[in-house]
């Protein structure tokens, strides 16, 4: 049998990973009608993880494609379980939209994102959202802002959040690790917040008179179908969290059964009037599932070579971390980044202290370091996880492409009359609302 971590890995053999990489960041810009049909990103993605496959079963062996395709399987259940549950609860009814009302709305969403997952609790409040502003003509820029703040900040808390947290989890971090990231949590979100709430009280007073006076009349109050569907979102969080090895046997096997287990009780038992308030439909879902077999299929040699040759990168420090991750995120997708700079965290935390044997991909591996023996590499180890967490969620809100529920916000506000900047006039919004408090967050958390 092949030595995976011996072999050297050829660059060539990344170049399927790359095309696909490039095709989820180009195509849509390219030609978003071909593109918008899922046989085609099928397609595309058949290609490129059938290639990365072709050359891993015979170089490393069919047991690293194998072990791939049963991490896809299990992050599959898992957004499978977050979009499914979520897409059971609906919030109707209206609200004054007020800037307070609005800032509250979203302080909400940002703290439910982690919990429900950001695309959950982005399909969950963008409708409601949009239902208490439709009386007024400046919405934009509290779309813009949910993006950011529901759509991805949000997301941190817990591996729910986001996917790439969710695959840290997969890979061997504990569940409870996230929730310490809540000091740059609540930096970012309260900022985001307050800069939201001076943007939208500005916007609030070029509101013609009438109206405010209409969305005032025309309150409805909020009413909730399918709530129930709460209590198996969280169950969700204590499936997740509690069943893991070494307590549960098998733990992989029980909580991918049991993720499956909470998705049919929803759709069997989620009345069809909340299906209908969310217009759910299964295309996002295929859309993720065909795109990430390819990914999860061609991203092993990638992986494997950030392992042996990252360290010719000259991202040796934290913040370099942080920033190569955020900003990568932000034109391609945030999980397999995540992986990509893990791989390389846990290579040049073994070169620098070889006496951890760190097992190659094991991202937990950062943080189960022993401070009482070595406490140098226990904090390292932390900061290099936190740095590459943070950049993966947070910079994924500086384009529409960075996070799968960006784009699916913006066309549901669309389609409800919003009309919503362009993908280089989103990017100025985002620049200019988000870098210069990623840059203090850099000084105060991660120097």
């Amino acid at each position: 049998m092949p030595d995976a971590t011996a072999l050297p890995v050829p660059p060539a053999a990344c170049v399927p990973f790359v095309l696909l990489l490039l095709a989820i960041a180009v195509l849509p810009l390219v030609v978003p009608n071909w593109w918008h049909h899922n046989r085609n990103k099928g397609l595309i993605a058949l290609l490129c993880g059938g290639a990365g496959a072709a050359w891993v079963v015979p170089n490393l062996g069919a047991h690293e494609l194998g072990h791939a395709m049963v991490e896809y399987g299990s992050f599959m259940l898992y957004l499978g379980a977050l979009f499914v549950i979520s897409g059971g609860v609906a919030l109707e009814g209206d609200l004054r939209a007020t800037p307070a009302a609005n800032t509250a709305f979203l302080g909400v969403g940002a703290l439910l994102a982690s919990f429900a997952g950001t695309t959950g609790a982005s399909m969950l409040l963008i409708r409601p959202l949009l239902r208490a502003n439709a009386e007024r003509r400046h919405v934009a820029h509290t779309v813009i802002f949910f993006i950011v703040l529901v759509g991805n900040v949000g997301g941190c808390l817990t591996p729910l959040g986001d996917p790439p947290l969710f695959l840290g989890y997969l890979r061997g971090v504990p569940f409870e690790w996230t929730l310490g990231l809540w000091p740059e949590w609540a930096f970012m979100s309260g900022l985001l917040l307050a800069v939201y709430w001076i943007v939208d009280s500005r916007m609030w007073r070029r509101e013609a008179s009438r109206d405010k006076a209409r969305d005032l009349r025309l309150r409805e109050p909020l009413r909730l179908l399918g709530g129930y569907n709460l209590v198996l979102l969280a169950a969700v969080v204590v499936v997740v969290a509690l069943v893991k090895e070494p307590e549960v046997p098998h733990a992989h096997l029980v909580r991918d059964g049991l993720l499956l287990l909470l998705i049919l009780v929803s759709l069997v038992s989620t009345p069809r009037a909340a299906h209908a308030s969310n217009a759910f439909a299964w295309g996002p879902v295929i859309e993720v599932a065909v795109l990430f077999a390819g990914l999860f299929a061609a991203m092993v040699p990638a992986l494997r070579l950030m392992e042996q040759r990252g360290a010719e990168m000259g991202i040796t420090e934290p913040w370099h971390y942080f920033w190569a991750t955020g900003l990568l995120s932000s034109f391609l997708d945030n999980a397999p980044t995540y992986l990509t700079f893990a791989s390389l965290a846990t290579a040049a935390m073994n070169a620098a202290h070889p006496e951890l044997h760190i097992v190659a991909g094991h991202v937990g591996g950062l943080v189960l370091i022993d401070p009482q023996i070595h406490a140098e590499a226990a904090h390292q180890g932390h900061l290099l996880l936190e740095s590459m967490s943070l950049g993966a969620v947070f910079m994924g809100a500086m384009t529409y492409i960075g996070n799968g529920p960006n784009f699916m916000i913006k066309a549901i506000a669309e389609s409800r009359g919003v009309k919503m900047p362009s993908f280089v006039g989103y990017m100025v919004w985002s620049s200019v609302v988000l870098l210069p408090l990623l840059v203090v967050l850099t000084v105060l958390f991660l120097v």
